[in-house]
C-alpha cells in the first residue's frame, strides 16, 4: 500500500514538473515574441539611420539589413539644421519646466493632504474633473491666452502651460496621505513649520514617487511636440521636435528619412539612459502611488 502510494506520488510529481516546464516554456516564448514586437521599431529606427539616402530611396521593398552602413546621416542631422541649438533649447525648456512644476505640485499636494481649509474636498474634486477635459480644448485655450499675452516665440510661452499637472498632484497627494498624521501633529507640537515638515519629513519619505514624477516630466518635456510646434515659428526657440520635422523636409526634393531617423536616435539616447538608470525607482514610485494603506 505504501509502495503503491509512493509510486503514485512520484507520477504526480513528474506530471506537475512537466506541466510547470510547459507553462514556463510557453510563458517565455510569448514574452520573447512580445519583446521582438516592442523592440523591432527601435531596430528599424537604428537600421534606417545607417542606410545612405540613395540606398534607402532605391529600396522598393524595405530590407531588414544593410551591407553598407554609413554614419553620414548623423553628420547631416547636425549640419542640415542647427540641431545642437535645438538641443540647448530643449534642455532649458525641460529643466526649467520640471523645476517649476515640482514646486507647484509639491505645495499643492501638501495642502490637499495635510492642511485644513474650507472647501478643500470640493476644490480637489474640481481639480480631478479637469482630467476629464480633452487635451485639444486645453491646447486651444492655452494658445489663445499665450497669444493675447504676447508670449509667442518666448521661453515663458513654452513653459507656462506645463508647470502643473493634476495627475502628478493626485499621485503625490496619495503618497503624502500614507504618512501617519501623528507625525505631523507631533511636529506641530514641537513648533516645526509646515514648510520644514514638508522638506525634512514628507519629501524624504516619498522620495521614490518624487523621483518618478521628475523622470516622467523630463520625458514628457523632451518629447513635447504639439505645443512647441504651435507656439513657436522662430528658429531661435525651436525644440528638437521642430528639428526632426526640418530634417525630414530637407531631402533634396524628397523626405530625408535616414537623416531624420539619425536625429531621432540621437534624441532618444538620453531618455533611454535615464530610464535604464532609474527604472527601479519609477516602478517603485508608481506602485507606491497606486497602493494606499
Amino acid at each position: 500500500m505504501t509502495i503503491q502510494s509512493s509510486a503514485d506520488y512520484g507520477k504526480i510529481e513528474k506530471a506537475a514538473k512537466r506541466k510547470s516546464r510547459i507553462r514556463h516554456t510557453v510563458t517565455y516564448a510569448l514574452l520573447a515574441i512580445w519583446a521582438v514586437i516592442v523592440l523591432f521599431p527601435f531596430y528599424w529606427m537604428i537600421l534606417t539611420s545607417l542606410k545612405s539616402y540613395g540606398s534607402y530611396n532605391a529600396e522598393y521593398t524595405p530590407k531588414l539589413y544593410t551591407l553598407s552602413p554609413t554614419f553620414q546621416n548623423y553628420v547631416d542631422a547636425f549640419t542640415q539644421v542647427p540641431l545642437a541649438r535645438y538641443f540647448l533649447n530643449t534642455l532649458i525648456f525641460t529643466v526649467v519646466t520640471t523645476a517649476l512644476m515640482l514646486v507647484v505640485i509639491v505645495l499643492a499636494a501638501f495642502a490637499f493632504a495635510r492642511l485644513s481649509f474650507r472647501g478643500k474636498d470640493l476644490v480637489f474634486t474640481l481639480f480631478l474633473a479637469l482630467m476629464m477635459i480633452p487635451n485639444e480644448l486645453v491646447i486651444i485655450t492655452n494658445f489663445v491666452t499665450i497669444t493675447n499675452w504676447g508670449l509667442r516665440n518666448t521661453y515663458l510661452g513654452l513653459i507656462l502651460p506645463s508647470v502643473t499637472s493634476v495627475f502628478y498632484i493626485y499621485l503625490l497627494k496619495e503618497n503624502f496621505e500614507q504618512i501617519p498624521e501623528e507625525l505631523y501633529k507631533a511636529a506641530k507640537v514641537d513648533g516645526t513649520s509646515d514648510l520644514r515638515y514638508l522638506l525634512k519629513v514628507m519629501l524624504p519619505i516619498c522620495k521614490p514617487t518624487v523621483v518618478t514624477i521628475l523622470i516622467l516630466k523630463v520625458i514628457e518635456c523632451w518629447n513635447s511636440y504639439v505645443w512647441p510646434r504651435l507656439i513657436t515659428d522662430e528658429q531661435a526657440y525651436f525644440l528638437v521636435s521642430n528639428g526632426i520635422q526640418e530634417i525630414r523636409e530637407n531631402g533634396f526634393g524628397r523626405e530625408n528619412i535616414p537623416a531624420m531617423m539619425a536625429a531621432v536616435v540621437v534624441i532618444s539616447v538620453p531618455l533611454l539612459v535615464l530610464f535604464l538608470i532609474f527604472r527601479k525607482k519609477i516602478m517603485a514610485g508608481v506602485s507606491r502611488g497606486g497602493t494606499k494603506g
